[in-house]
């Protein structure tokens, strides 16, 4: 079996197939090069929950549930000593409106995300500001999700390679131009935006940058929780890591560059600051711009292909791919051995952009 890119996706899904006992190649020049490596690692199929997305909600949950035994056998797996070195934590996400009008948008969506049961709690914020103290005074309220952990995406990717190495995967450092280029009677392709290429599929690059600052001294950030904050009606994320990290992200750009531009970098710290004074005290240790791979839809691609039934897919994730990866790997790899795809597939099945009559994932759950 050959599976293409070497991104958390493609290497668990080699690293499961080789545990089943295939022989895997696994191609890729530069593995964890791809969207993986400007990911903030945020697992948060709470906060990620949208109007009109069920499906997808649906098998956020399923991975996010999967993701501590999964956490707990990669690192077993790498031997590492445990999760922790993987950056896997679970204090929860603190999702903030910072203005009146931020919080009025943020209740719409908690009370969706409430009406679809799932756990998010407002709060004041007094409450707030009793979990996280360095809040901003003038933040007017949030909510908390409290299932909704992280992991560093950097770690994960080496311990991973380091796991399917242990399991016999072979490593082919090199690019993957054609399929017509592989020797094996099974393909998975799980090449992020290069899926586009090697398919046919309309996976479209959505450039994202994105910061990383270092508290003083090397220490621990002065905030635990995840923030999700919205600010003035921008969006932004604040991933705070045990080695004194916090991410911060990310522009939403329909461009193929990969260009850190000053306004990118502007609007985010603008906004962290705002939520987090501190952060302004903080180094700019890291400015990167990557590119999701995204479809129509923003729902991901897993399944063999109609015309080719010897491809699998495993690709347009979207913001989604560190989530999704447990799910994602071990529905492929029930999938190459059992030669059927399990039902919850079927809304995300490469056809469906295809199909006659079909319609989007968003318009079918409507």
């Amino acid at each position: 079996m050959a599976v293409v890119g070497a991104g958390p996706i493609g290497l668990g899904i080699a690293w499961l197939a080789a545990l089943r006992g295939m022989r895997v190649l696994l191609h890729d020049p530069d593995p964890g090069s791809g969207a993986s490596g400007v990911a903030a690692g945020m697992l948060s199929p709470v906060a990620e929950a949208s109007f009109g997305e069920q499906a997808l909600t649906r098998l956020l949950l399923d991975s996010a549930a999967r993701w501590p035994d999964f956490a707990a056998e990669v690192a077993a797996a790498a031997g590492l000593t445990g999760i922790a070195e993987l950056g896997y934590r679970t204090e929860g996400t603190l999702v903030i409106g910072r203005t009146a009008d931020d919080l009025a948008e943020a209740r719409r969506l908690w009370a969706y995300q409430q009406g679809l049961g799932l756990p998010i709690t407002a709060l004041d914020a007094t409450e707030l500001h009793d979990r996280e103290p360095l809040l901003a005074p003038r933040v007017r309220g949030g909510a908390h999700a409290p299932d909704d952990h992280q992991v560093d995406p950097r770690r994960l990717v080496a311990a991973l390679r380091i796991a399917a190495v242990r399991a016999g995967v072979v490593f082919v450092p090199a690019t993957v131009h054609d399929l017509a280029e592989l020797d094996a009677g099974t393909i998975v392709v799980a090449a992020g935006c290069g899926a586009a290429g090697l398919t046919g599929l309309p996976i479209r690059p959505v450039k994202g940058q994105i910061l990383r600052l270092r508290a003083p001294g090397g220490e621990p950030p002065g905030f635990r929780h995840v923030i999700r904050g919205y600010n003035d009606g921008r969006s932004v994320y604040l991933v705070p890591r045990l080695d004194g990290e916090v991410v911060v992200g990310a522009t939403v750009e329909e461009r193929i560059d990969t260009t850190v531009t000053a306004g990118g970098v502007l609007e985010l710290l603008r906004a962290a600051t705002d939520l987090v004074p501190e952060l302004a005290e903080y180094e700019l240790a890291e400015a990167t711009a990557g590119h999701r791979p995204g479809t129509p839809d923003n729902a991901p691609v897993i399944g063999r292909l109609a015309d080719r039934p010897d491809v699998v897919v495993a690709t347009g994730h979207y913001r989604h791919g560190i989530l999704l990866t447990p799910v994602t790997a071990q529905l492929v790899v029930d999938l190459l051995t059992g030669g059927v795809a399990g039902p919850a597939l079927a809304p995300f099945t490469p056809d469906r952009f295809t199909r006659t009559g079909h319609t989007s994932v968003r318009e079918e759950i409507r």
